[in-house]
């Protein structure tokens, strides 16, 4: 579901994938306060968008500047034909483009002035701020009847001595109920700054700002939160957040996720509750009950009885669900590629749980889930990777009967099976040709480091093979020099 600062692949053969850049992939967050996963509309003509990084691109021969790529939603899906690149050389974006700034490397949207066009906001994490390498910058950038055309503003580090890679996370959506955007941001500390009412054209929050410390560690690249993710949880019409980030260790196997509900005076880190551990997380209805489901992956283990995550050798997968309820966070359940008839089998270093998304791709009104398996090998191909779709029922996620697997090697799915291609970079849901079904979007590190994104639509009750295509850097206007990891962290 669309990156982050995102925790890298615990292997070196995947983690050879991110080119070094993709430390920053980027994150899975709702940008809205509803179960039903909301899709963005920048230009206003009701048909969802999809904005995605290319944050390794060369830009005017300055490495890993970064690249904004958004292409628009048409009644025949979305492809290179219809969509904007931007990056902080082009005229209106805040900042210059330089060499490792990482512009994309994290993107959230909603409407945050008001004008009904989505907006998006898009950091460069490792943006250099004055004589601080990393200090990181984050700008929003305003929807219009074209779509986003690169005016912006930048939204200030309100305090640049205490961390670094400002931006590096965003969640957004209204914390509060009061009727505005809001926009939570992370950077390598613990303290994760909301922005309440919206952004004005200054740069500033309308209706002031405040700090949550969750419990979780600061200081490094890799701290602060993993991710922050919002949706409804509770149904009380409030946006809550789910934080996902490590607790006292250094190892990847003790992620730990903080529930924060959402309340008349803003996130309450005092009703905090733990949840289901992942590095990745999304939240809608899968069940239909009017709340929302938390769906975290910890590709990188399996938990124990009482949640607490171990690494497990085989680092096959596990996806965790946390059944919503009027008080919060309520049942939980685990799937695996051992689960059911869920495809596959888990398998050493196949990441099941990688990236994930939500969204309704046959139109009952329960949410259904992709899930990638970034490492997965195929037909003695390493780490080509493959995706997972399971569908929402009263019952909750379907494991049994009417699961999909989509791989290069799909019949009638463009391009084919090659090493370290990481199909399942990224995943989303979302409905890009006015149908009302959910669509399936795939990114991947295709080609070395170049990356793709993949389109696979819904046919109304399922995804099919049928009107796909597939969307390449050069086709976008970003250089495939060096790696851009074009499509490799979709906007939520």
């Amino acid at each position: 579901m669309h990156k982050h600062l995102r925790l890298t692949l615990a292997t070196a053969s995947v983690a050879a994938l991110t080119g070094g850049l993709l430390t920053f992939s980027a994150v899975t967050a709702t940008a809205a306060d509803s179960t039903n996963v909301p899709h963005a509309d920048f230009n206003g003509d009701g048909v969802g968008d999809v904005a995605f990084s290319a944050a390794g691109a060369y830009v005017n021969g300055r490495a890993t500047a970064g690249q904004l790529v958004t292409l628009y939603g048409t009644a025949t899906g979305v492809s290179s034909a219809k969509r904007s690149t931007l990056s902080q050389d082009s005229a209106g974006v805040p900042g210059t483009a330089e060499a490792g700034d990482g512009f994309s490397a994290e993107t959230a949207y909603a409407d945050f002035n008001g004008d009904g066009y989505d907006d998006l906001a898009v950091s460069a994490p490792r943006e250099k701020v004055g004589s601080d390498t990393n200090g990181g910058t984050l700008a929003v950038l305003w929807g219009s009847a074209s779509g986003l055309t690169g005016k912006g503003v930048t939204v200030a580090d309100p305090a640049v001595s205490a961390h670094d890679y400002w931006g590096k996370n965003l969640a957004a959506g209204d914390f509060d109920g009061d009727g505005t955007a809001d926009l939570a941001v992370g950077n390598s500390s613990s303290t994760v700054y909301v922005y309440k009412g919206g952004i004005s054209a200054s740069g500033t929050a309308v209706g002031g700002r405040y700090t949550l410390k969750p419990p979780i560690q600061s200081g490094g690249d890799a701290r602060g939160p993993i991710n922050l993710t919002a949706g409804d949880v509770n149904g009380d019409k409030k946006t809550d957040l789910v934080v996902d980030g490590f607790e006292t260790e250094t190892d990847y196997g003790w992620a730990r996720n903080y529930f924060v509900p959402g309340a008349a005076s803003g996130l309450a880190m005092s009703s905090a509750q733990i949840v289901k551990p992942g590095a990745i997380t999304a939240i809608g209805d899968i069940n239909g009950d009017g709340f929302g489901d938390i769906v975290s992956g910890a590709y990188w283990s399996n938990t124990t009885t009482d949640g607490t995550p171990v690494p497990d050798s085989a680092f096959g997968g596990k996806v965790n669900i946390t059944y919503g309820t009027a008080d919060g966070p309520g049942a939980t359940a685990g799937i695996t590629q051992n689960t059911g008839n869920v495809p596959g089998t888990s398998e050493k270093n196949d990441f099941f749980g990688y990236e994930l998304d939500l969204g309704d791709i046959n139109g009952d009104g329960y949410q259904d889930i992709v899930v990638s398996s970034a490492g997965e090998d195929l037909n003695s191909i390493t780490d080509t990777g493959a995706v997972t779709v399971l569908y929402g029922s009263a019952n909750g996620l379907d494991t049994a009967s009417g699961t999909q697997y989509f791989a290069q090697s799909t019949a009638g799915v463009p391009g084919s099976d090659e090493k370290n291609d990481a199909l399942g970079a990224d995943a989303k849901l979302d409905d890009v040709n006015g149908d009302g079904r959910a669509d399936l979007l795939v990114g991947s590190y295709e080609n070395a480091g170049n990356g793709a994104v993949l389109y696979l639509p819904s046919n109304g009750t399922k995804i099919t093979t049928s009107g796909s295509r597939s969307v390449s850097p050069s086709s976008a206007g970003v250089s495939t020099t060096g790696t851009p990891s074009f499509g490799v962290n979709f906007a939520d």
